[in-house]
């Protein structure tokens, strides 16, 4: 049984093929977005879960919670599995290519609770800058120090090109015009499905974790709502973190994974059909 994903940058349209696709060949979807394990994160995060279909990884945390791709990448192996045992396929879908690549690939995580307690704060930094000479973390920060060495250093032990399921690695692409016109409607329909009261229940709350700061739409709001700025430049600065947003995931994965592309039109759908047949018997 092949684990089949589905990838790309956000606004291209990936959870409506997943869907399809999971209809047409009986699959159940596993959620690779690292925003929408949140609950209440809905419009921000532009969560789709339809009841008809089995959904994996969609709501699994709270705000307040902590989570990352060394717990995703058990969990979604455990999900896999069970999927697999049911007799029915796997899709991975979404946008984290992190969270893809530590759950399919044999990507080692060290010591999740190694803390660096030898090290000093400028020490970390130092070994930091080994890898990213023109790193801008502030030398105070410590849980961002050791959460970005630990970073290069799991990089450091990957085996990047070893998969460890039979897997099918899809990706939609689109002309970077229509993406950005697309995404661009797509911030004005989350306007007006309410993105402002779920993103002000959010500030309400008082909860600064980096669940709530990850996801673009709340921290353009929160300053709207501080008084920084106005609405429309909230909704201007949401719409271009997202097109930037949209273009770095495009070159994580042309870089870090070996997708098969396929165009965003009218026939993707029966294309990507026509592919997965052609490849359902080979390893």
């Amino acid at each position: 049984m092949k684990v089949i994903v589905i990838a790309g940058p956000t606004g291209v349209g990936k959870t409506k093929i997943a869907y399809q696709l999971a209809k047409e060949i009986d699959g159940e979807i596993i959620n690779a977005d690292s925003t929408q394990v949140y609950v209440g994160m809905e419009i921000a995060t532009a969560k789709e879960v339809n009841s008809d279909i089995p959904h994996h990884l969609f709501n699994i945390c709270q705000w307040d919670e902590e989570y990352n791709a060394y717990q995703y990448q058990q969990d979604c192996r455990k999900k896999i599995s069970e999927i697999i045992e049911r007799g029915k396929t796997p899709i991975l879908v979404g946008g984290t290519g992190l969270y893809i690549k530590a759950a399919l690939y044999d990507y080692k995580f060290g010591d999740e609770n190694e803390d660096f307690s030898d090290l000093s704060n400028q020490e970390i930094l130092h070994e930091i800058k080994k890898y990213d000479l023109n790193t801008k973390i502030d030398v105070n920060n410590r849980q961002r120090l050791v959460s970005n060495l630990k970073h290069f250093l799991q990089e450091k032990k990957d085996d990047k090109d070893k998969l460890l399921y039979d897997a099918c690695l899809i990706g939609l692409t689109m002309h970077r015009e229509k993406l950005y016109e697309q995404i661009n409607q797509r911030v004005d329909l989350m306007v007006e499905q309410g993105l402002l009261d779920e993103a002000k229940k959010i500030y309400d709350s008082n909860i600064r974790t980096k669940a709530v700061l990850t996801p673009i739409g709340y921290p353009e709001l929160f300053a709207y709502f501080d008084g920084e700025i106005n609405l429309e430049e909230a909704v201007w600065q949401i719409k271009k973190r997202s097109r930037n947003y949209a273009k770095r995931q495009f070159t994580w994965f042309k870089n870090q994974m070996d997708l098969n592309w396929f165009e965003v039109e009218e026939d993707v759908f029966f294309k990507i059909l026509n592919y997965l047949a052609e490849n359902s018997d080979k390893s």
